[in-house]
């Protein structure tokens, strides 16, 4: 049987970058000084108001084949995680099948999931690649969520960034990837959400008590969020452990989604961690949702914090309310 194996993996950043900087310039009285302590965001990039999640998906996908030399017609089926797909129909990865010049006996599909988007798709990728469908699947993560976001909503707009990553997925005879496991919680949908943006008006959305102070379509309870982290997290890693035979001292590092500095300290403390195997990196990006796992693991890698024979766990967790997690074994590091 063959398994997926993760490989080299790319990154795109729009052209333009905001910094705490430029916020302190733009709103004197935002404190963002403190703000900027807990969620330890110091800057964010923003795509173009005519860059969509295609465009920066192509972008992250064109620079991972062209830098790593791979052969367009290998690929045999493309996941494409979005929560800002381009249109509600059609599906954007078939757009991004085109541009980029796939066969078209390749498959294609979105998928709308957020901050657990990375560790589901890497799931999806291992089915198709365990089924035998495909041998190498190119998965892209693509989000434009400051498109939700109005200018003067201090809460969002100092945490959240644009960005896209593609990640190549092949076959193996060596299992890398598992086990994975995940949960889901409906009921506190309304804790992360965008108004307006789909089918259901907002007069008839879960919760029309929600009165937002300004016009960002993006509504988050903060508080919810981290409540729902230390809860179902600390669960989640020990049902992990005990799926894969492992202990919490036989994991060396430890990937999480980058939602907020003050979250995940907040969770390393609650899963008695040292913060040496917590690796915390917003502050030049910000939280890209379910692109904030690849850019961590591409930035540790161009430093050498990843080496082979590690044992890593992957854990995404919000929007949905969804969360997941993966061990990672023997992590390869292209960059060596």
């Amino acid at each position: 049987m063959n398994y997926a194996t993760i490989g080299p993996i790319s990154v795109y950043l729009p052209e333009k970058c905001e910094t705490v900087d430029d916020l302190k310039k733009e709103h004197p009285e935002w404190e963002l000084d403190e703000i900027c302590a807990k969620t330890g965001v110091y800057a964010r990039y923003i795509s173009a108001p005519d860059e969509f999640a295609s465009d920066m998906a192509v972008k992250a996908a064109e620079k991972l084949l062209k830098e790593h030399q791979i052969p367009r017609e290998s690929i045999d089926f493309v996941l494409l995680c979005t929560q800002s797909p381009d249109y509600p129909i059609p599906t954007t990865a078939c757009l991004v099948q085109h541009r980029l010049g796939l066969r078209i006996d390749c498959g294609a599909l979105d998928f709308n999931l957020g901050c657990s988007g990375y560790v589901y798709g890497l799931s999806l990728a291992d089915g198709l690649i365990r089924s035998g469908v495909a041998r190498r699947v190119l998965f892209i993560t693509s989000e434009t969520y400051t498109k939700y976001i109005d200018a003067g909503d201090r809460s969002l707009r100092t945490i959240f960034g644009d960005a896209a990553t593609a990640t190549l997925l092949e076959a193996s005879e060596t299992q890398s990837l598992g086990p994975f496991l995940f949960g889901t919680d409906g009921e506190g949908a309304d804790a992360l959400i965008a108004y307006g943006r789909g089918i259901r008006p907002e007069s008839l959305s879960l919760k029309p008590r929600h009165r937002r102070r300004w016009a960002s379509s993006l509504y988050m309870d903060g508080a919810e969020l981290m409540r729902f982290t230390n809860s179902k997290i600390p669960p989640l890693v020990a049902l992990l452990l005990e799926k894969a035979g492992s202990t919490m001292e036989e994991i060396d590092i430890f990937l999480m989604h980058q939602a907020t500095r003050k979250m995940l300290e907040s969770l390393t403390v609650t899963l008695g961690l040292s913060p040496e195997k917590v690796p915390i990196q917003l502050e030049r990006c910000g939280n890209t949702v379910s692109s904030s796992i690849p850019i961590l693991i591409t930035n540790l890698r161009n430093e050498g914090g990843l080496r082979h024979n590690q044992r890593a766990m992957l854990l995404g967790f919000g929007v949905g309310l969804s969360w997941g997690g993966a061990l990672w074994n023997d992590v390869w590091n292209p960059n060596r």
